[in-house]
């Protein structure tokens, strides 16, 4: 089984969303499944650090208090405790996650991708770390396992901009509106960070599914000419 899932890292929602995923999938141990992280941008024209920290870019942008912001991100901070996240928003630093989305594709590459987008969800959303700056995605990519040298070489490039690009315009095409949203199978889609039973409910379709579907019907016929690695037959005719 295959599962996409469009995120970004600034998302708290988003990492809401992977913990119950994981708590799901916790109920079918054995089932062989490959998550699969996809580059989506909230806001794409996000500048880099402005010194504003969650709280106060809410504020700003909602012509609110600093402590009417702080009740609008209560109720993200309670959800995530219950999965056992711990949201610090007074430290999340607002940020352009762009250049992290195209290291996210060398960690995919690598067979990194999942420990790559965990460190990141919490590295803005507990450790309060900045994931726009250079140094800092290329310390948490050597983290979780890539080479120090090949993410700067990404950093300093435009290496991958192509493979963000196209992955949000594939979000675009199949009607993602927000993220997270979840793709199981190309076949069912979940969006937003929906409790953990409609996950279990959307796998347990999907790998029933699987059990009782051949991977492809076979429509060929025995007149069918094929080529083989001893050569080629016609059909009715001789190899000669």
């Amino acid at each position: 089984m295959k599962i996409e899932i469009w995120s970004d890292f600034v998302c708290p929602f988003c990492y809401i969303g992977k913990r119950r995923l994981e708590e799901a999938l916790e109920h079918f141990p054995g089932k062989q499944v490959d998550v699969v992280y996809k580059s989506f941008e909230l806001d794409p024209n996000a500048e880099r650090n402005t010194g504003r920290n969650m709280h106060e870019k809410l504020a700003a942008k909602y012509g609110r208090s600093l402590e009417e912001a702080c009740e609008m991100t209560q109720n993200m901070t309670e959800q995530a405790k219950m999965v056992g996240l711990d949201f610090r928003f007074d430290s999340v630093v607002p940020t352009n996650t762009f250049d992290a989305h195209r290291v996210s594709q060398l960690a995919n590459e690598k067979g990194l991708g999942k420990a790559f987008a965990e460190r990141f969800f919490k590295a803005v959303l507990t450790d309060g770390k900045d994931v726009g700056d250079h140094e800092t995605i290329t310390a948490l990519a050597v983290e979780v396992g890539l080479d120090r040298d090949a993410v700067v070489s990404v950093l300093e490039g435009s290496d991958y901009t192509e493979a963000v690009r196209r992955e949000e315009a594939e979000a675009q095409q199949i009607g993602v509106q927000g993220v997270p949203f979840f793709v199981i199978n190309r076949k069912y889609a979940v969006s937003g960070a929906q409790p953990t039973e409609v996950f279990v409910q959307g796998l347990e379709k999907a790998f029933a599914e699987e059990e009782q579907t051949p991977a492809f019907e076979d429509l060929s016929s025995e007149s069918g000419a094929a080529c083989t690695e001893d050569g080629c037959e016609v059909p009715g005719q001789e190899n000669k």
